[in-house]
């Protein structure tokens, strides 16, 4: 081990920074805004969060955690139930701390995912003290080279006053290589970011680091925890052969070809299985331009469907993990990873013209959607990037099934109580129902779609009532609607347990 750590550490100036822990933890304190390493619980810090949570334990302690995205149990269970964390941003899917920003005990800062480093450039949310960052190396010139994601890792490490590295001699060194770490000038200062193709390299092998900041390295032999996908199921089936059916349509009407174009799909179950649906059919020599790989991108390549994949992270589930980090090699040079500023830019998302695949919570029957409030109150994960895609993509696609909660409850609904994306940035949305097009539609017209081809059965005829009684209240107005009526179902829902009537 160590032969492997010295290995690891090119730059010998930093070898005495080695320290424990617990060290590494107390360097930390109480009011201390930190940025942490770890996109989709991928790449993230392991050990000196668990170390803070001992800690937390004995002494009164509560930190800043900003992050690229959701992080393992170290810290988005963990540390929020010892209490050590007072303020969470961007994005978080573990139920642990879900519950404590519900109840009021942890404040949670939603954003767009490409926002980030532009905040922390301009430090909205304050100095940050201490930047913890796994890494795989740090080479003989200086350079940081990140783990499985990179995030907003090379911005954290710009601004940080502090740093303490993550050293993760569990991470495979064939890891090294597959980064591109490309970091846009201030704006106002900013030329355009020289990405034309998804295999573009554009960057730096790694994060260029400033060994003054480094105040500890810590070893780590932790992997990361593995992605809790499901597989498909005959519904996601179902919309993934939906999905199918509408790009070949696009190709009949020329709009795309067979190779169709770069695609983007979201986290999670339902997204990952939905995207597996493309194994099987004649489409071929895909690309993704993504922010996360999940189990679905490396199951389309091992089956020479797709050449290319571009993200910001690798999440994957147990299984898949090991068959892809023990033969990475063979993987390599179809992969890179990039920060997600980039990922999830703009900019390039318009440029490549991406097909976006992006999960709703729930619809209403003009399009609007929500993607992050259950009920309009309760935070679920955050909108992470489908604001980034949905709004720039050639296509922006969004995927729920009808009915949630065995069937009390309707995905499509009069009006969301919560609007993450709305109608003007939702092309298409499917369900296990069928798909409605909403394009160049006005809003009356995408009613019919969405309630006929989207809306479980069970709830089309009070969607119908409330829309014909709304086009009556309001003399057939743009966009009719009641609003003392317009939440009825969640009122429902709430005294009865379920939508139905």
């Amino acid at each position: 081990m160590e032969a492997t750590i010295e290995r690891r550490i090119g730059l010998k100036e930093l070898t005495n920074k080695v320290v424990s822990a617990e060290e590494a933890a107390a360097l930390i304190s109480d009011g201390d805004v930190v940025g942490m390493s770890g996109f989709t619980r991928a790449g993230d810090a392991k050990v000196v969060p668990a170390a803070l949570v001992e800690r937390a334990k004995n002494e009164k302690i509560k930190i800043d955690v900003y992050t690229g995205a959701s992080l393992g149990p170290e810290v988005d269970h963990d540390l929020a139930l010892v209490g050590a964390i007072r303020k969470r941003g961007p994005f978080q899917a573990d139920k642990g701390i879900r519950t404590m920003i519900n109840k009021g005990e942890i404040l949670f800062a939603d954003m767009h995912l490409s926002h980030g480093a532009e905040q922390y450039r301009q430090e909205i949310f304050g100095p940050i003290k201490y930047a913890i960052i796994e890494a795989t190396a740090i080479t003989a010139d200086g350079y940081l080279i990140p783990t499985t994601s990179i995030g907003n890792n090379p911005i954290l490490a710009e601004v940080a006053e502090n740093i303490i590295i993550e050293l993760n001699i569990a991470q495979p060194e064939s890891i090294i290589g597959i980064h591109d770490v490309y970091v846009p000038k201030e704006q106002g200062n900013r030329e355009p970011i020289p990405l034309t193709k998804v295999s573009d390299r554009i960057g730096e092998v790694g994060i260029k680091l400033d060994p003054s900041k480094v105040k500890a390295i810590v070893i780590s032999n932790n992997t990361d925890a593995p992605s809790p996908i499901v597989p498909p199921d005959d519904e996601t089936q179902v919309m993934a052969n939906y999905i199918l059916d509408f790009l070949r349509s696009e190709i009949k009407a020329g709009r795309l070809t067979n190779t169709l174009a770069p695609i983007q799909s979201g986290i999670g179950s339902v997204a990952n299985a939905v995207l597996d649906g493309f194994t099987n059919s004649e489409f071929e020599h895909l690309e993704v331009y993504s922010e996360v790989l999940q189990d679905a991108v490396f199951n389309l390549i091992d089956a020479g469907k797709v050449d290319f994949a571009s993200a910001t992270s690798i999440t994957l589930s147990a299984e898949k993990g090991k068959q892809v980090y023990e033969n990475l090699d063979k993987y390599a040079d179809k992969l890179v990873l990039r920060p997600q500023e980039i990922s999830n830019q703009p900019e390039l998302i318009r440029r490549l013209g991406l097909i976006s695949i992006n999960t709703a919570l729930e619809a209403d029957i003009y399009g609007n959607v929500n993607s992050t409030h259950v009920s309009g109150s309760k935070m679920m994960n955050g909108i992470g990037g489908s604001g980034d895609f949905a709004r720039n993509a050639r296509l922006g696609i969004f995927i729920t099934k009808s009915y949630a909660k065995g069937g009390t409850i309707s995905s499509i609904v009069p009006m969301v109580p919560h609007v993450d994306h709305t109608e003007h940035d939702v092309d298409v949305l499917v369900t296990e129902q069928g798909v409605a097009d909403l394009r160049g539609l006005a809003p009356k017209e995408r009613v019919p779609l969405i309630i006929n081809n989207c809306a479980h059965p069970d709830f089309k005829e009070q969607l119908w009532e409330y829309y014909n009684a709304a086009v009556e209240a309001t003399g057939n107005a743009q966009t009719p609607h009641i609003l003392n009526r317009a939440f009825e179902m969640y009122d429902r829902l709430e005294k009865t347990g379920t939508m139905k009537k």
